[in-house]
């Protein structure tokens, strides 16, 4: 009677997931296989004709020097992630207080990430404007006469990239780190308080070890959603100036998408896997280490 009870509950569990599982199966894995398959073939889009190349698009790719500066950019804008992390820790920890108008600033922190890409595009274009931006005019005013041309220039546009990233992202995290922080035991700060531990004292040894958990999953997740980001890089460079603001996602959609080299698209996009695959591998080793369940 208990076996039968054990089968009925595994079929329904099998029934609640099954739609699901179809989805996943019709969006990720098939095109994931069918991707796997266009790597070796030099598939045009719109195009009838599909001849198997080998490991022709492979080697096109590890020739292509615009391929090693994605990859470049790419590191460079996944600087971003901790930085967000870091500054999101530091405002969940104030705004976890007693602070004047404090639901009124969780909302204004977060409102960046609910925000249409194109619309905070369009926005810090014009905060970053070279010339009659707001930015380089607060620079000028405190005595710098020759500011960044920021997203203008290859010199500065990454970095402009990953201010707006930072920026973004911040938000999330900080709504993330709030729900772990209300968690932390009152118990433990008024110990905490009573053996004579400061402010900072208390973050360090209490509150950041306690929510270690919280910053490994903002880490895994936020590095992926960064790698994979190329809509608001889309939107405000295109890649350039002279593509140094072209990443890995951004590469493949331009390839796909501009060129209609579907084949080529389709290594790049393996290669993006696998380097997704070593920052995710190389973080669950690492999180031994430093995270506390």
């Amino acid at each position: 009677m208990k076996t039968s009870w054990i089968k009925r509950q595994q079929y329904l569990g099998y029934l609640f997931i099954g739609p699901n599982m179809v989805g996943v199966m019709l969006f990720f894995i098939v095109p994931a296989l069918y991707s796997f398959y266009l790597m070796f073939t030099d598939y045009k889009f719109m195009s009838s004709d599909t001849k198997f190349v080998g490991l022709a698009n492979i080697q096109k790719m590890l020739g292509d020097e615009v391929f090693y500066i994605s990859i470049k950019n790419t590191l460079f804008f996944l600087l971003s992630v901790p930085i967000s992390i870091g500054l999101a820790f530091i405002v969940a920890v104030v705004l976890n207080r007693s602070v004047y108008l404090k639901k009124l600033l969780r909302a204004l922190y977060f409102m960046p990430y609910i925000t249409s890409g194109v619309a905070v595009a369009f926005v810090w274009m014009l905060l970053f404007h070279p010339n009659n931006g707001p930015i380089n005019g607060i620079l000028k005013s405190f005595g710098i006469t020759n500011p960044p041309g920021w997203l203008s220039t290859m010199d500065s546009s990454m970095y402009a990239i990953d201010i707006i990233w930072i920026w973004f992202m911040l938000g999330y995290n900080m709504i993330i780190y709030l729900a772990a922080l209300q968690e932390v035991s009152t118990e433990l700060l008024e110990a905490a308080k009573i053996d004579g531990a400061r402010a900072w004292q208390t973050v360090r040894s209490i509150l950041w070890p306690l929510v270690s958990p919280t910053t490994f999953l903002l880490l895994i997740t936020g590095l992926i959603m960064t790698i994979k980001q190329f809509g608001i890089i889309q939107a405000i460079t295109q890649g350039g100036p002279g593509n140094s603001t072209t990443v890995l996602s951004l590469f493949i959609y331009q390839n796909a998408f501009r060129y209609y080299e579907m084949g080529y698209a389709s290594a790049i996009s393996w290669a993006l896997f696998l380097i997704i695959m070593i920052f995710t591998v190389i973080q669950w080793i690492g999180q031994k280490r430093w995270v506390h369940y």
